[in-house]
């Protein structure tokens, strides 16, 4: 097993409560997961509300990939958390990124036009200064913690 999951090396030195949050922010993405993975529709239809009436095997079948996407990368999310501690600030960068560009694009670049948004839309607009907020204290060496 230690070759798959190798000792981690490097003592995380970031804010206490930023590898929780992480694994807060796993969760919040492995459940999205769950549901596009294995709903009938995907939540296309039931939760984000879109018309499936044209496309719709195109469209659930793109939630699904999106869903296995989100599977390895919530699991992955929970393994620095828990396991991968030094690596929190990078994951926070990656995710505010990834957000960032969810929200320019949902709201900016490529809106649907018929002025509806999935609650994921709203979600990642409140997530961005957290996540923000979160990388910084991630980086901010606690007192006592040598370098």
């Amino acid at each position: 097993m230690s070759a798959l999951l190798p000792a981690p090396t490097i003592p995380y030195q970031g804010h206490k409560a930023c590898p929780p949050f992480l694994a807060f922010l796993a969760l919040g993405t492995i459940v999205p997961g769950l549901i596009h993975s294995f709903l009938p529709d995907g939540g296309a239809g039931s939760i984000a509300g879109l018309d499936l009436s044209a496309g719709g095997p195109v469209i659930i079948g793109t939630f699904a990939w999106a869903g296995a996407t989100q599977l390895a990368y919530g699991t992955l999310m929970l393994l620095v958390a828990l396991r991968y501690r030094s690596l929190v600030p990078l994951f926070f960068l990656i995710i505010l990124v990834e957000r960032s560009l969810i929200a320019l694009n949902t709201w900016v670049l490529k809106p649907a036009g018929t002025g509806h948004h999935p609650p994921e839309a709203y979600v990642t607009l409140a997530l961005l200064p957290l996540l923000a907020a979160a990388l910084y204290f991630s980086l901010k060496r606690r007192a006592g913690i040598a370098p």
